[in-house]
């Protein structure tokens, strides 16, 4: 990485929108008696991984926009990058607000599926700038995969819902 104003910008930017998007999230996730009282299957994460784990995947993104940012000057990918990073940011925090405020798991899981073919845009239209930018993403279609299959058997165990 090279730590010049051209990369500093974007990086400060992408962080402060991780930064809201984490809030947000944090915001939207009551895993109060509701919660607790679904059925969720033996293999689901235990709840002290989904801080770091997103933590990771935030930091990942935010350097990851970064890189592709500065790799797109003067090609004419940088709108089609910052509509992938808003509707990814969008999706993100639709899915918190489907599944824990609205106590929605089934629509939750029609959400995540769009969230996760976001993820893969993401990895897509950021790779094309950046190698590095898709690889440092790949960790995060990987964890909402997993999110949805665990939303998933959720949604079967659990249902029905409304």
């Amino acid at each position: 990485m090279n730590w010049t104003p051209e990369f500093l910008w974007p990086l400060g930017i992408a962080s402060a929108v991780a930064i809201v998007v984490a809030i947000a999230g944090a915001v939207l996730t009551e895993t109060g008696a509701w919660y607790e009282g679904l059925k969720k299957p033996s293999w689901k994460p235990p709840d002290w991984a989904f801080g770091p784990v997103w933590t990771t995947i935030f930091v990942l993104t935010v350097i990851a926009t970064a890189l592709a940012w500065v790799a797109a000057e003067g090609t004419g990918a940088r709108p089609l990058i910052f509509w992938a990073l808003t509707i990814n940011v969008v999706l993100n925090i639709a899915w918190s607000g489907i599944f824990f405020k609205m106590r929605r798991p089934d629509w939750a899981l029609g959400e995540v599926a769009l969230l996760w073919a976001s993820v893969l845009s993401l990895i897509l239209v950021l790779g094309s700038a950046s190698t590095w930018a898709g690889l440092l993403l790949l960790p995060y279609l990987l964890w909402v995969s997993t999110a949805s299959f665990l939303n998933l058997r959720i949604v079967q165990m659990n249902r029905p819902f409304g």
